[in-house]
């Protein structure tokens, strides 16, 4: 099936660009956005993806503040034009490549809309190729983008109208695609003899000159399968950080080091330093201090009923709203976060997020089961 991507110069296998080069119903491409006020007082993110094998597309955008979270979901079959990112009311506008990017969700139902403007400062950086095997096959096969910026507009939510300005909202575009669980779990085959336990962390931040990127993968034991360190500086020019690279971007290879301080009863820290080192043994330490929490079931992670690649029917939006006191922090739902925090290195200041995810016991962090909380 031929669409009008497949009249530009960017094919990377013999098929038409409509199909990609698996058969993995886990396949994705995914847009996501955080954003976070420097003083703490509001979160948003916005995500959305489209499942080539599965035939969805869907999306959402939410927002944690004054310790409530607010929540747009949509659904609807995927169009067969690749670059139609629409979805109802929900519309994603890429300005210029690697460059600004919009978003757009018109009055609806829900109570929620927006117009909002992603406004890159830095340059797109690659994190490493991101695989997980089980004993059987691929759970994860991913290629992933980041990079900083600042956003302008407005979202409007509960009978209320929020001005986001780019002096003081600092945020950042993830691109990803590959292989990751959507969709509903496939249960074929003889059972496998063991789930495999996952801890990720991710902590993208805003410094005064540039930005600093550390993430990490780590097993039950606290072996780093993956990790992620990146040194990015900051453009006052949007064209300087819309370009493909950056030669004062710098990666660095050692392991990261962390102590993450947990809330009683929950998987989530109250507090954290993380060490950034290089092989050639230099280190940057961080100190972190969470401000205000978001659950990105919001964005559908692990959400019961708007997971990500579920059939919803040829188009479904809803609302949904919470308080963050009423939830079970230990449940499913609930324990992938991304917390806005206060970083510290030295005299420096900077403002950005720690996103966990803690599944499974873990010597790092000190769990012993799969769902138990810190003592």
């Amino acid at each position: 099936m031929l669409t009008v991507l497949d009249d530009y110069p960017i094919h990377q296998t013999p098929e038409p660009l409509a199909h990609v080069s698996t058969s993995d119903h886990n396949f994705y491409d995914r847009y996501w956005y955080n954003a976070h006020d420097r003083g703490g007082l509001f979160y948003f993110g916005v995500g959305a993806c489209r499942y080539a094998n599965l035939g969805i597309f869907d999306c959402s955008l939410s927002i944690a503040i004054d310790g409530e979270q607010h929540a747009f979901h949509g659904s609807r079959r995927a169009p067969k034009e690749a670059g139609d990112l629409s979805c109802g009311p929900f519309r994603i506008d890429i300005l210029e490549p690697m460059g600004r990017h919009r978003v757009t969700l018109q009055e609806n139902e829900t109570g929620i809309s927006c117009d909002l403007t992603f406004t890159p400062t830095t340059v797109c950086v690659e994190e490493g190729r991101q695989t997980l095997r089980n004993e059987r096959h691929v759970v994860m096969d991913a290629t992933r983008l980041d990079q900083f910026g600042k956003w302008q507009g407005w979202i409007r939510f509960n009978g209320r109208e929020l001005l986001v300005e780019s002096e003081s909202t600092f945020g950042l575009k993830d691109r990803s695609w590959g292989v990751r669980p959507v969709g509903n779990r496939f249960l074929g085959g003889a059972p496998l003899s063991d789930f495999q336990a996952i801890h990720f962390n991710w902590l993208p931040i805003h410094w005064e000159n540039r930005c600093s990127l550390a993430g990490w993968f780590e097993d039950d034991q606290g072996n780093q399968w993956h990790t992620d360190q990146a040194f990015l500086p900051k453009h006052d020019d949007p064209k300087d950080a819309s370009r493909a690279s950056d030669p004062d971007l710098r990666m660095l290879s050692g392991s990261v080091d962390h102590e993450l301080t947990m809330i009683a009863g929950t998987r989530r820290a109250s507090s954290g330093v993380v060490t950034m080192n290089d092989a050639s043994g230099e280190s940057l330490t961080i100190h972190v201090k969470p401000v205000l929490v978001h659950r990105m079931k919001g964005l559908g992670y692990q959400h019961p009923e708007w997971g990500h690649g579920r059939w919803q029917g040829e188009l479904k939006i809803e609302g949904e709203s919470w308080r963050e006191a009423d939830l079970d922090p230990l449940a499913l739902e609930n324990l992938h976060v991304q917390q806005i925090v206060v970083a510290t290195s030295g005299d420096e200041i900077g403002h950005g997020v720690l996103e966990q995810l803690h599944i499974g016991p873990s010597s790092s962090y000190g769990f012993s089961d799969w769902f138990d909380g810190a003592s």
